[in-house]
């Protein structure tokens, strides 16, 4: 796990006059660009794994439909943030052309947010997940009972929220941190989509709420079993039930609530 964060240390003091040194990371504007010659839209994130982010975003909002129609991705720094120029095939940025502007900048990478449109859960995502391969809940604990440890950049500053990939033995193998929920998620995912391996089944664990806009990113990952640390919302549990996704929430150590999907799991 190799730490990328841009963070400062501020010396600040607590209520009982106590002298204290905290690390703040940073949130900047990055910008989005496509080809060089469409602007996108501006997302406040944490500027590391930009790159990561780039191959999620697209693939979460539908501008590619796999890694193959991105031909390249560049980050340039400027005076007011970073710009990732991201190269896309031809028809893929003529029918992003063709799609009505986003109505605002400033936002995370919310897969909805300032969008004209908004997607029903009929026509979110693709059929509906097998039920095969089971995972067991001991897996799930142990995935848990890890993820403190992996969260390098929120260890520092208690103030990120962290999406995590584990392996069906509950054994995590990557993590992505952002001071966006959603940000986080799409470097996860792209992250994946630039080692390959989206295709492969395992648990993603998430420290956020599961929103609607978090489910449908995780539908369009192929993301079977998701595990949220905070409680998913009404509609968001209604496209994981539709697309027979195992959702996991409110997950502590010590106990977690089976919101959907329960078959999927194996073993007591």
């Amino acid at each position: 796990m190799t730490a990328l964060f841009r963070t400062r240390t501020a010396t600040l003091l607590d209520l009982s006059g106590e002298q204290v040194d905290l690390n703040i990371a940073d949130e900047v504007p990055v910008t989005l660009v496509f080809n060089g010659i469409l602007p996108y839209g501006v997302m406040m994130m944490t500027p590391d794994h930009l790159e990561d982010f780039a191959f999620g975003y697209c693939l979460t909002e539908r501008i590619v439909a796999s890694e193959q129609q991105i031909r390249s991705v560049s980050v340039s720094e400027g005076e007011d943030g970073p710009t990732i120029d991201v190269s896309i095939s031809g028809d893929r940025l003529a029918m992003l052309s063709r799609r009505r502007p986003r109505a605002q900048a400033g936002h995370s990478s919310c897969g909805i947010c300032g969008s004209a449109d908004v997607p029903s859960v009929e026509a979110s995502g693709p059929a509906p997940f097998p039920v095969e391969p089971g995972i067991a809940p001991v897996a799930i604990r142990r995935a848990l009972h890890d993820l403190d440890r992996w969260q390098d950049l929120n260890a520092r500053t208690r103030m990120v929220h962290g999406a995590a990939w584990a392996t069906m033995d509950g054994r995590i193998r990557l993590i992505r941190e952002d001071v966006g929920r959603h940000n986080a998620l799409d470097k996860l995912i792209g992250a994946r989509m630039r080692e390959d391996t989206l295709s492969e089944t395992g648990i993603c664990l998430l420290t956020s709420r599961y929103s609607y806009e978090m489910a449908l990113k995780t539908v369009r990952a192929g993301m079977a079993t998701v595990v949220a640390v905070s409680a998913p919302t009404d509609r968001a549990l209604r496209l994981a039930e539709a697309m027979n996704q195992t959702l996991i929430a409110i997950a502590r150590h010590d106990r977690q609530f089976v919101f959907c999907g329960g078959q999927r799991l194996i073993g007591p």
